[in-house]
């Protein structure tokens, strides 16, 4: 790739809004290659000395992360774009540093109070002149920072407000059309953007409201910001804000500081409850951490079983009280607690840098869910970790999302060792399990024999003696080795072709259920091995 000039960059960005709306608009630069033009060219700009100025001598910054350059070079440059970075990439210094070197008002639209008192708290410390609009807010301030928008000589820099307020007061875009008319109004900045999506599972309906920005006040950039989301979010995305063409510059969602660890998820109740206790009171001993649980009831239960076990952590979903939720958010940022447990209402807005572990109770929803759980760990950069707890049946949920979510797939050599699956299987010693394969298949066949279908439950409750004695076969001894290592020799037969799923739709739901795999010729040869990383015990 050969270095251009600033008119040039300014130019492909261009070129780009005359593809079909329908299409994610997006410079296919390889990250590196892209970071390191943009690093050429820094001194190309006519801004550049004194972006460069503001981030050491205001934040205290010698260097940027990945795609701040690009994006602030993009944004000042009158520019649309959607930055899509991983939680604690650096997203919002992507429109604070520019902020501060422009003359006017950049305003940022944010969907919680908690986020933006959080970085007005920041900007404060850097001596950044910022201001929040809600409805909380006094009228004497309201008053104050009314005027600042059409004072030429106010130092004010940046406007936080909800999309809630925007909608519902007049009387602030009355004052940003006039602040627009004398050319004070800089850019928007719409943080966690994924909001204006409907098929986003955070979709808030005033964010709608902002899709009249572009007609409102033409010329004026929208920088659109997000930890994550997915192809079908920023198409929508890019509609409803009538952005299309924008630039669209997606991080690697690869996080070098974060290891992943998964477990087996003890059937019983309290031995579960003494693993998680047993992270909390020694690996994580003074660590702070959040526990994500799938339902309400779950979440109210662990925290007080936690609690008689003399763990501080605090509840936390949508059904409480906002005080609450607040108060127990304070607790947490404030080292009171330990550790939250909490629904996946417990996302927008986190802003804990200490953040070391992550564990779930039970897998995410979705592999967008579970990256954005597990990233909210290790903000700071030093090394955290992601713990996820399952079941036999998690497995089935779990292939789905990776095959409707492969963003980024990875081999061996890529993980560097950053899960417990790569850092173990050097460890472990091979078994092999192809007599237990063939021992299925005949469990297999006597349903087939009783017309039964087996479900993965149905399959291993047999396979134990347990279940419906119909399905049993006597002459194949029960496994002298445990039900959960029972559970993953039939889900490393599943993964690699020896069972497969068979799916059967009723008007309620979606069925699974195991049959023989594509290999089980193969199984079917006393020859043959299938050899499992993993000691059974």
């Amino acid at each position: 790739m050969s270095a251009c000039n600033s008119e040039e960059i300014i130019t492909i960005y261009n070129e780009n809004k005359d593809i079909e709306e329908d299409e994610i608009i997006a410079i296919d630069y390889e990250l590196k290659q892209i970071e390191n033009e943009m690093q050429k060219l820094e001194d190309h700009f006519s801004w550049s000395k004194d972006l460069k100025k503001a981030l050491k001598d205001v934040f205290k910054i010698d260097k940027l992360r990945e795609l701040q350059l690009p994006t602030m070079n993009a944004v000042m440059s009158n520019e649309d774009v959607i930055l899509i970075m991983p939680t604690g990439g650096g997203k919002s210094l992507c429109y604070q540093l520019p902020a501060v070197i422009s003359k006017g008002i950049t305003i940022v639209v944010s969907p919680l109070l908690s986020l933006m008192e959080d970085q007005l708290y920041g900007l404060q410390k850097h001596n950044v002149k910022a201001k929040m609009l809600s409805a909380k807010c006094d009228k004497e301030n309201v008053k104050i920072i009314m005027n600042a928008l059409i004072d030429k000589k106010s130092d004010l820099k940046l406007i936080y407000v909800t999309p809630e307020y925007m909608a519902k007061s007049n009387r602030f875009m009355n004052k940003l059309q006039k602040a627009f008319e004398m050319k004070r109004l800089d850019r928007f900045a719409i943080d966690e953007v994924h909001c204006c999506s409907q098929w986003g599972h955070d979709f808030r309906p005033d964010y709608k409201f902002l899709g009249i920005l572009k007609s409102m006040f033409p010329g004026v950039p929208i920088l659109g910001l997000t930890a994550t989301a997915p192809a079908k979010i920023i198409v929508d995305v890019q509609k409803m804000l009538d952005i299309q063409g924008c630039l669209v510059l997606r991080a690697t969602f690869n996080r070098p500081n974060l290891y992943y660890e998964v477990r087996r998820k003890p059937t019983d109740k309290d031995t579960c409850l003494a693993m998680i206790e047993n992270f909390l009171k020694n690996r994580f001993k003074d660590k702070s951490g959040i526990i994500y649980t799938t339902t309400i009831k779950d979440a109210e239960q662990l925290t007080t079983d936690l609690r008689a076990l003399g763990l501080k952590v605090g509840c936390y979903h949508a059904m409480l009280e906002a005080d609450y939720r607040s108060e127990v958010y304070s607790k947490w940022i404030s080292g009171k607690y330990q550790a939250v447990v909490a629904t996946i209402a417990f996302g927008l807005g986190i802003d804990k840098a200490d953040v070391r572990f992550v564990i779930h109770h039970c897998i995410s929803k979705s592999m967008e869910n579970f990256y954005q759980e597990s990233g909210r760990a290790g903000r700071d950069g030093k090394k955290s970790v992601s713990i996820v707890l399952y079941r036999l049946l998690d497995i089935f949920k779990l292939s789905t999302m990776v095959f409707q979510d492969k963003v980024e797939v990875w081999t061996r050599t890529d993980c560097a060792e950053m899960c417990d699956h790569c850092r173990k299987s050097k460890e472990s010693k091979q078994v092999n399990i192809a007599s237990y394969c063939r021992q299925l298949y005949q469990i297999m066949t006597k349903a087939v024999q009783s017309e039964t279908r087996l479900t993965a439950l149905k399959l291993i409750d047999a396979w134990y003696g347990k279940g419906a004695t119909t399905l049993r076969v006597s002459s194949i001894p029960i496994p002298k080795f445990t039900r959960e290592s029972g559970e993953s020799v039939i889900g490393h037969l599943l993964v690699n072709g020896y069972l497969q799923e068979d799916f059967h739709f009723s008007a309620y739901s979606t069925i699974s259920y195991l049959k023989r795999g594509p290999k089980a010729a193969l199984a079917l040869d006393n020859n043959h091995e299938i050899l499992f990383n993993y000691e059974l015990h």
